[in-house]
């Protein structure tokens, strides 16, 4: 098998090259997040691809490359915090109404 992380200059990172998509992910959203936020389906659509890559590993012999789990931890780590945001925003507007109405 081969390794799971990137290597920099013969030197390997301490994190794996999906857990390394996802903080990216992370990163992304929270630096686009004031600008503009998905909606939350396609939201949903962008955990997809790391779940079926993840579930074909397990059920087959097959591997991805750094590079294709580099990107599906991306659009993960993305759509989760995405979604993450979103809830985050809805509970607190519903807390306000909610104490308004009282």
């Amino acid at each position: 098998m081969d390794s799971r992380s990137f290597h920099i200059r013969g030197k390997r990172l301490p994190l794996c090259a999906r857990c390394t998509g996802e903080l990216a992910g992370i990163l992304l959203c929270l630096l686009s997040a004031p600008f503009a936020l998905p909606p939350a389906l396609p939201a949903l659509g962008l955990l997809v691809p790391m779940v079926l890559d993840g579930g074909i590993q397990a059920l087959t012999p097959y591997e991805s490359g750094n590079l294709r789990r580099l990107v599906t931890g991306t659009l993960f780590g993305f759509g989760l915090t995405t979604l993450f945001l979103r809830s985050t925003v809805w509970t607190f507007r519903f807390g306000m109404a909610l104490g308004a109405s009282l």
